[in-house]
């Protein structure tokens, strides 16, 4: 006579198999060397400087707990609103414009033309350069006595500016820069536009759409989740910028601080004034800043952010 199992009670957990246990055991291994580096390289020194931002530190002698002294400092220190201002204006320029220019620059590299993957890798070059590269090459075109850019607008009879030397211009010399380095968004928008169904645009062909209800009635509405993440990540880099600013300055965030982006104060404080409990202090209110307004943008896109697989009532 055949016996039977006897159920487990209720919350009994069953016993892994040796091979359940072992592949167990490879998976936390795999993930191990991942674990480790985030908990020495980036979970560590995160905790390491919010704890640093209660102290006064000047980085060669012992740490003194100091309270909230550097946050109430942080508020009454005007250099901190001033290069937060510089900070968001060229976030405000920037991302709108490598938008614009990176989704325009897509359209016409989605298409099958003669050479488009030369294009495309063209595109992105300025990526591959780096910042620091960039703004040295920059600083060549913009200089005000043998530039190219002030050479070319000569010839048109219009006199160029100084252009990093003007406090009214160094900050768009930077935005230029920066616009010039578009080659991700296109890559991301070109991706982007190739997962479209085809048969959305022949269906509105039919109807006798053209291109341009095509591209506000369609592209843009499935493009909305691409641009989604490229206002996010361009978010956060814009108001991460710091290598072009410096070099563009000499580290100065000049002239007369119109270039002095909040990352650049944050080095000053920390490396060149050594008072790196402050600068601690001012890495985490740019924290919290992102933070808000990833938030703000993320809240914001129920209004205008699409999914296909999505039901709207």
């Amino acid at each position: 006579m055949a016996t039977q199992a006897l159920p487990q009670p209720d919350g009994a957990r069953r016993r892994m198999s040796v091979r359940e246990r072992r592949e167990a055991i490879e998976g936390y291994l795999f993930i191990a060397p991942w674990v480790f580096g985030f908990l020495v390289f980036t979970a560590g020194p995160m905790l390491a400087s919010l704890a640093l931002s209660f102290t006064k530190w000047g980085l060669i002698d012992t740490p003194v707990f100091t309270g909230a002294e550097n946050y109430v400092r942080m508020v009454k220190d005007p250099l901190v609103w001033h290069s937060l201002y510089i900070t968001a204006r060229y976030t405000f320029l920037t991302v709108p414009l490598r938008l614009i220019f990176s989704l325009g620059i897509a359209l016409i590299l989605v298409r099958p033309i003669p050479g488009v993957y030369a294009y495309r890798g063209i595109f992105y070059l300025p990526n591959i350069l780096g910042g620091v590269v960039t703004a040295l090459l920059w600083m060549w075109v913009f200089n005000p006595d043998y530039g190219i850019l002030n050479y070319l607008l000569s010839r048109i009879g219009v006199a160029g500016p100084s252009w990093l030397s003007d406090p009214d211009w160094a900050l768009p010399a930077i935005v230029i820069m920066s616009v010039w380095n578009v080659g991700t968004g296109v890559i991301l928008f070109i991706a982007g536009l190739q997962s479209i169904p085809t048969h959305l645009y022949e269906a509105a062909e039919l109807d006798g759409a053209g291109r341009w209800a095509s591209l506000r009635y369609i592209t843009l509405p499935m493009l909305s989740p691409t641009m989604l993440f490229f206002l996010i990540t361009s978010l956060i880099g814009s108001f991460q910028v710091f290598d072009i600013a410096f070099v563009a300055s000499s580290g100065s965030g000049g002239p007369l601080r119109s270039t002095l982006v909040y990352l650049l104060y944050f080095y000053q404080n920390g490396f060149r004034y050594f008072d790196m409990g402050y600068a601690s202090a001012l890495i985490w209110l740019l924290m919290v800043i992102i933070l808000l307004l990833t938030l703000l943008i993320f809240r914001s896109s129920s209004i205008w952010v699409f999914y296909e697989s999505e039901v709207r009532r």
